[in-house]
């Protein structure tokens, strides 16, 4: 997403393919819509439930023939492969440290594997391959291991962004998430066109949206398209971990004109969910 974003916004003309549904695989739904209608707006072309099946060198570029036979003359490809664990040649089986099915190294709460003097942390471990993650869980290992003082690390409610352009920003859990997981879910939501825009001329709405507990007015997931998503994720990412209720966020002054203050002026509810008691 942030490099098609960087290509189309230096003039490239791009294509992106994705085999999935729709992009941004585990993110919200609604935030999965929005971004692709702001990047087509753009003027990225998504394909999607298509794979790449060759690449071929022709006159003119690069002959990209997709699933279905659907095939792209391009100048440059980028292809995205994922990522697994990097373990091979660290002799793990030598001394009897277990891997998981997905061929990470398998640890414990306190990244301790199946050989008790040995820790792994990171990618490694296949739990959530975040940079600002890694640097927790060693410090984490420290704490536990020089330190004296047992850590745990909470892998839950991650503050997580997405560089595009617009920017995505989300913590906690998406709206078919807390649906599967709670009796009764609230649903605010809010789309504008940010102030500056009215002034730049430009057709950019931003989406924010929160997901309250019904029962216990916590604010259980937090979504935002637009301008700075990152940045507000960030400090939302600290109410959200200390609990905070959707009367907290209420209770809040907002600061005009920003586009956060709509986190805090939301009233009205989206939708309500309630999941019926099984007999």
């Amino acid at each position: 997403m942030s490099l098609a974003t960087i290509f189309n916004g230096l003039g490239s003309e791009v294509t992106l393919v994705y085999r999935g549904d729709n992009i941004l695989r585990g993110f919200d739904d609604e935030v999965r819509s929005h971004l692709r209608g702001e990047l087509e707006k753009r003027g990225i072309k998504i394909i999607t439930k298509k794979i790449v099946e060759a690449v071929e060198k022709v006159n003119g570029g690069l002959d990209v023939e997709l699933s279905g036979h659907e095939q792209i003359v391009v100048d440059k490809v980028m292809f995205a492969t994922g990522r697994r664990p990097n373990v091979k040649g660290l002799g793990l089986e030598a001394v009897g440290v277990k891997l998981d099915e997905k061929g990470a190294i398998a640890v414990n709460e306190f990244s301790q594997t199946s050989v008790p003097h040995t820790y792994a942390i990171g990618d490694v471990t296949d739990r959530i391959a975040l940079t600002p993650v890694a640097i927790r869980e060693g410090h984490a290992f420290a704490d536990t291991v020089f330190g004296g003082k047992p850590t745990r690390v909470d892998h839950a409610e991650v503050p997580t962004a997405v560089f595009s352009e617009p920017e995505v920003g989300v913590i906690g859990l998406t709206e078919a998430q807390a649906i599967a997981q709670l009796a009764k879910v609230d649903i605010y939501k809010s789309t504008f066109r940010a102030l500056k825009h009215t002034l730049s001329g430009r057709d950019t709405r931003t989406l924010m949206k929160l997901i309250v507990d019904g029962h216990t007015d916590r604010v259980v997931g937090a979504h935002i398209v637009g301008p700075d998503a990152g940045e507000m994720i960030q400090l939302i990412g600290i109410a959200v971990k200390m609990k905070a209720t959707k009367a907290d966020f209420d209770a809040t002054m907002a600061v005009h004109p920003t586009a956060s203050e709509e986190l805090v002026t939301m009233r009205e509810k989206f939708a309500t969910h309630v999941r019926q008691a099984a007999e």
